[in-house]
């Protein structure tokens, strides 16, 4: 790994979960692969301490653990797992995303299990209807599940191996019979952590009592991500041709997004006539209309849609891969052209389409005056957006008789701006905590002031009590949080949008190992 996604990797776990998990985790990552006695002698921490903190991985999927090199009969050896550290920083996306989906009972069941790493369905039911309820007016509660739920299966799943993709147990998805009645409870304001201590000891009794003692539930990134690789695929449709176009591609998705593999580079072949029948019929789109998009679609120089076949009125796939590559292209090309200007992005276009081309090329093709062409392409060359291949005629070299080409090679300069957004992302992170670590003493006044009005209010306070608690807090510290709220939502807007980057990049780059 990288020195910034070490960096990442550190800055996340100490967020999310402390100094102490944080330096077990990121010795991990730099030693690969160690057993328990060697990590607790190599980072000078308490034994106990390195158990709870691997728990604390192991829990979310963060940490693997297995058979050592001298094999069953010796110590067992841990080893990270970066790529589920890094989906911390995407967890406010999954969640609204959830929330998006299926209304509010998703986004709370997600968000849930992903504080909790994973959870039993029946601790998830319980949990999630007692925060409903609590939401509810009073007087209303939110009903537990039945006796069983439909489809559910009494049969006991294996846990003892853990698959290395979530989707090739054949029993991932099988619902286990519990036996769960009652409804959702309202935690009252002034109880506080107790109360979820004790609700949280009581779960784990009340498991084998439900019947799913055993069998715990993890989200799923894979289809998230495939979900906003598709969302992606659906906007750049829209913006590149109309609404129309990127709702026949959004049928298209989702008619193949179940039958088509994660890695695949195509969606599974569908022809025009299924296509079709599965158009909501809000879209108004006629059947001679909808073969005129599908071969504009087709004809487009981006490449989403490929026609496969003639069959069924025409066989048309969505090019996954294909389609990848052109969204980091174009991200690749905003890059350049916020850092350099519009004068440096349209050389750099140019060298995307021609492959290689000479200075006194690119000065004619891009129509810019030969000196400035050449102080942009040495800019761009030495920031290595841009290579320079040399073509000699002659063996020894001699520049007379050298040709000297100018050429972009997307995936490395993909992988360069991977690096840079890991960077971004880590200093935006460092920026966050140093602002809340400057103003802490405020923000935690304000977070007490908050909890004792949350409190008078459920007890039904007078007015006037209310006004005197909120005057506790005086003006310029009003004014002040204000200001401190406005910069940590600014940074945090930031670090969705890097996020975003970096998404489409690792899944470009992903989609050039699996076509290889």
């Amino acid at each position: 790994m990288t020195a910034q996604e070490v960096r990442l990797c550190g800055l996340l776990l100490q967020e999310h979960f402390g100094n102490v998990v944080e330096k077990v985790g990121t010795h991990l990552i730099r030693s690969g692969v160690l057993t328990l006695r060697a990590l607790a002698h190599e980072t000078k921490l308490p034994l106990d301490l390195v158990k709870k903190s691997l728990c604390v991985l192991v829990q979310h999927g963060m940490c693997t653990f297995g058979a050592g090199r001298r094999g069953p009969a010796g110590p067992v050896e841990y080893r990270i797992n970066c790529e589920h550290i890094f989906h911390m920083l995407r967890y406010p996306r999954y969640i609204y995303t959830a929330k998006s989906l299926y209304g509010d009972t998703g986004e709370l069941i997600v968000e849930e299990i992903l504080q909790r790493g994973q959870m039993t369905m029946s601790s998830t039911v319980k949990t999630v209807a007692d925060r409903l309820t609590h939401n509810m007016p009073e007087g209303q509660s939110m009903d537990y599940t039945g006796s069983s739920s439909s489809g559910a299966v009494d049969t006991p799943l294996p846990v003892a191996t853990q698959p290395t993709e979530p989707e090739s147990n054949p029993d991932c998805y099988k619902l286990p019979y519990i036996n769960l009645t009652g409804q959702g409870k309202r935690r009252r304001s002034s109880e506080g952590g107790e109360a979820e201590q004790r609700a949280a000891k009581k779960a784990r009794t009340d498991n084998s009592e439900c019947g799913d003692d055993g069998i715990y539930w993890q989200v799923n990134f894979q289809r998230f991500h495939l979900h906003f690789r598709d969302q992606a695929i659906i906007s750049a449709v829209s913006c590149k041709l109309d609404q129309t176009s990127s709702e026949i591609v959004r049928t298209m998705l989702r008619m193949s997004e179940v039958t088509t593999p994660a890695h695949a580079a195509f969606t599974q072949a569908l022809s025009a006539n299924e296509i079709f029948r599965a158009l909501q019929s809000s879209y108004n789109i006629a059947r001679p209309n909808l073969d005129q998009y599908l071969s504009l679609l087709v004809d487009d120089p981006m490449e989403f849609v490929g026609k496969t076949g003639d069959s069924g009125g025409g066989m048309y796939v969505v090019n996954l891969h294909r389609a990848l590559a052109n969204l980091a292209r174009a991200t690749l090309e905003s890059v350049v052209q916020e850092r350099f200007g519009s004068r440096s992005a349209r050389i750099f276009r140019l060298l995307l389409r021609k492959r290689h081309l000479e200075q006194k090329q690119v000065e004619d093709f891009a129509m810019i005056p030969a000196k400035e062409a050449k102080d942009m392409l040495y800019t761009l060359l030495s920031e290595n957006l841009v290579q320079l291949q040399e073509i000699p005629k002659t063996p020894d070299y001699a520049p007379s008789r050298t040709f000297y080409l100018y050429t972009v090679n997307q995936l490395p300069t993909a992988r360069l701006l991977l690096q840079h957004c890991y960077k971004t992302v880590c200093n935006l992170i460092e920026r966050r905590l140093y602002e809340t670590k400057e103003n802490k003493r405020l923000l935690e006044k304000s977070q007490r002031i908050e909890a004792i009005l949350a409190s008078l209010q459920a007890t039904g306070a007078e007015a006037a009590q209310l006004t005197e608690v909120e005057e506790m807090i005086t003006v310029p510290e009003r004014q002040q949080l204000e200001s401190l709220r406005h910069h940590i939502n600014k940074l945090d807007s930031s670090e969705n949008q890097v996020d975003e980057t970096i998404f489409l990049l690792e899944s470009y780059i992903n989609s050039t190992k699996t076509s290889r």
